[in-house]
């Protein structure tokens, strides 16, 4: 028994100051967002379990305990299926637009995950060099200029030409993104057109579901990868998303 309850707090431990110490890192290297808040809860919970297994045995109920972990379990199991679901592209190559949406910026620098995005439909455009390319995304907190004109400025440097580029500039949300890049896309191909997103892997599923509320009937997806430093932070604030989601349905 004694041996269980070591092995138990080494493990709680270490992927508690794992999750703990890449949260901190991550608060002073990206923008601030609730997923970098619940990482670094859930990495303290681990580590104050693991310190205090011992007591945590002796004192709390067995129901709490077992709630904890099934709880922990149930959200490992979420973002496996958001990850896994994202991981699946259907784009024909056959679309009129694709439209990148957007992840935050710090001042007028991209993230490594925007770029990833950006470069997925950079490698679309190659395949279909008719493809028009809708950047989306408005100017948030800790950001100098919009998204879209951040994007823009990256795939002109990656030789997309400009007039394959639009730049949709007011969108604060993905839902936005859709509702905002579809009233563009209207006005430019009317009402018969083939559209694709591109976002990363963890975001298509509520991505799909947003462009459906928003208008699009059939909307394609390919996924970009999601850095490994960012992934539980990531994750942690799309399940929150998913759920206003379910609850809220935008």
């Amino acid at each position: 028994m004694r041996k269980k309850i070591k092995s138990g707090k080494i493990i709680l431990l270490t992927v508690g100051i794992i999750l703990t110490v890449n949260a901190v890192v991550m608060f002073f290297t990206s923008n601030f967002n609730m997923g970098l808040l619940f990482a670094l809860l859930l990495g303290l919970s681990f580590v104050l379990y693991g310190a205090f297994l011992d007591k945590a045995r002796e004192k709390l109920p067995a129901w709490l305990r077992t709630a904890y972990f099934a709880a922990v379990s149930a959200l490992l199991v979420f973002v496996m299926f958001l990850v896994s679901y994202g991981l699946s592209d259907n784009v024909s190559g056959r679309e009129d637009a694709i439209i990148v949406l957007g992840s935050g910026i710090r001042g007028e620098l991209l993230t490594q995950g925007l770029k990833n995005r950006l470069d997925t439909a950079a490698e679309c455009y190659k395949e279909n060099r008719d493809l028009i390319i809708v950047v989306s995304g408005g100017q948030g907190p800790q950001e100098d200029i919009t998204e879209a004109l951040a994007m823009e400025r990256y795939l002109l440097g990656q030789g997309i030409p400009l007039e394959n580029i639009i730049k949709e500039e007011e969108a604060t949300s993905t839902y936005e993104n859709f509702v905002n890049s579809k009233a563009i896309l209207d006005r430019i191909f009317g009402e018969e057109y083939e559209t694709a997103f591109v976002s990363n892997e963890y975001h298509i599923y509520r991505a799909s579901s947003l462009a459906r509320i928003a208008g699009f009937d059939t909307v394609t997806h390919t996924h970009s990868s999601t850095m490994w430093y960012t992934l539980v932070p990531s994750t942690l604030r799309e399940t929150l998303a998913v759920v206003k989601l379910w609850v809220f349905k935008n």
